[in-house]
């Protein structure tokens, strides 16, 4: 993929940019906002932004895919690109704004790396740039045409709205024309966007909750508190201004996260606080398709107050013949086992060999289940995740 001089150059300045990287990547949005603040207004998280959040993801996805490139030259991460691919697709990124971001992250790079960015470097690291690009603008343009023109977006009617807990509210959305709902697969998500007060139109994504087939469209979305950053501007709108009878602006599904509708192998389903939206779809699949294989659920929250569609929960995983419901509570109610109090322990269960594991939940949540799940004897390229948010599992070590 990568020519031969291109990848002697990068693997020879991939320390020192993977050095810099965060500091280019600052500058980089720095530059693209100052000169398209419509981005920052209208398509980029306004939160993650101002946390810092999405700055480590790109620095993470590019420094990633570039060692990657010299250390696998015959093969390309096709799982992180169609994971990038889909959120990007979830937001309708186009293929001109990849030339936008090529001009203002090579000048940020310049800025930062000075005279040690020679036409060689400059030439070499331009086609790492291009090859993630166009694989991406690829996969973009083929789920554009599986969701329709212009990424699916259209107007919904609020149907119905369920209080799940203090922060968790389940939203039912039906076409506002009358349409047929999109059929999506079990562990995907659609991105809503809303106009804000100050007339920002901000798009956030939320799982949809529930299998396919039904009228309508149920999203579950937790209300972000900031904890010394910004509170979530969407969630926050959804839960004060949004009931019964509002439209909002909803696209297509998507997200890599789906169940392979042909396995018949032993699954694992892990998740925490509000990662278990999509395991509830996961799990309506399952007993509508009639899954014999065993399949291990597996959640953690901070109290069972704070549990979000736990009825669902418990009542799918006892609709499947060969199910077990395994649950951690760091504030357990009275009479909850000692061993399942405070932070998951997969010690204690039987993994069965073969098993298929799908995790959503804070990423240091997903790191210590994989490594637990790999230590158990399960195959790393069986262990598939979803991260909310900013992809951070590429910017951590």
């Amino acid at each position: 993929m990568l020519s031969e001089q291109s990848a002697a150059t990068v693997r020879a300045t991939l320390p020192a940019v993977g050095a810099a990287i965060g500091e280019i990547s600052a500058r980089f949005y720095d530059r693209l906002f100052t000169a398209h603040p419509e981005l920052l207004r209208d398509l980029f998280n306004r939160g993650n932004q101002a946390a810092g959040t999405q700055r480590q993801a790109l620095a993470g996805s590019i420094a990633a895919f570039a060692t990657h490139l010299v250390e696998r030259p015959d093969d390309r991460p096709d799982v992180m690109l169609r994971r990038i691919a889909h959120k990007h697709a979830s937001l309708g990124v186009t293929p001109e704004q990849y030339d936008v971001v090529h001009e203002h992250l090579f000048a940020a790079i310049a800025e930062v790396l000075g005279e040690a960015v020679t036409e060689e470097v400059a030439d070499a690291w331009d086609e790492v740039y291009w090859l993630m690009a166009n694989a991406l603008i690829a996969i973009e343009r083929r789920l554009y045409e599986e969701g329709g023109a212009g990424g699916g977006w259209r107007e919904w009617e609020v149907v119905g709205r369920v209080r799940e807990t203090e922060d968790v509210a389940v939203f039912e959305l039906r076409p506002a024309d009358g349409s047929p709902v999109p059929a999506h697969r079990a562990g995907q998500y659609v991105s809503v966007r809303v106009t804000l007060p100050d007339g920002a139109r901000q798009i956030r994504q939320y799982s949809v909750v529930g299998a396919a087939g039904s009228g309508t469209l149920r999203i579950g979305v937790k209300r972000v508190h900031g904890d010394g950053t910004p509170d979530g501007e969407v969630s926050n709108h959804l839960h004060a201004r949004v009931d019964v009878g509002d439209r909002l602006r909803v696209s297509a599904p998507y997200g890599d996260l789906v169940l392979d509708q042909d396995t018949d192998a032993p699954l694992l389903l892990a998740s925490a606080g509000i990662g278990v939206t999509p395991m509830i779809a996961m799990l309506e699949q399952l007993a509508l398709s009639g899954h014999a294989a065993p399949v291990t659920v597996v959640h953690a929250d901070r109290s069972p107050a704070d549990h979000a569609l736990r009825s669902d929960h418990e009542g799918y995983a006892a609709k499947l013949p060969d199910a077990s419901l395994h649950v951690w509570y760091e504030q357990p109610e009275p009479g909850h086992p000692a061993d399942r109090t405070g932070l998951v322990d997969l010690s204690s269960l039987d993994i069965p060999s073969g098993t298929r594991a799908y995790l959503c939940g804070p990423v240091p949540f997903m790191r210590a289940v994989r490594a637990q799940l790999i230590g158990k004897g399960a195959a790393p390229a069986d262990i598939h995740y979803e991260v909310f948010g900013p992809d951070l599992w590429l910017a951590q070590p």
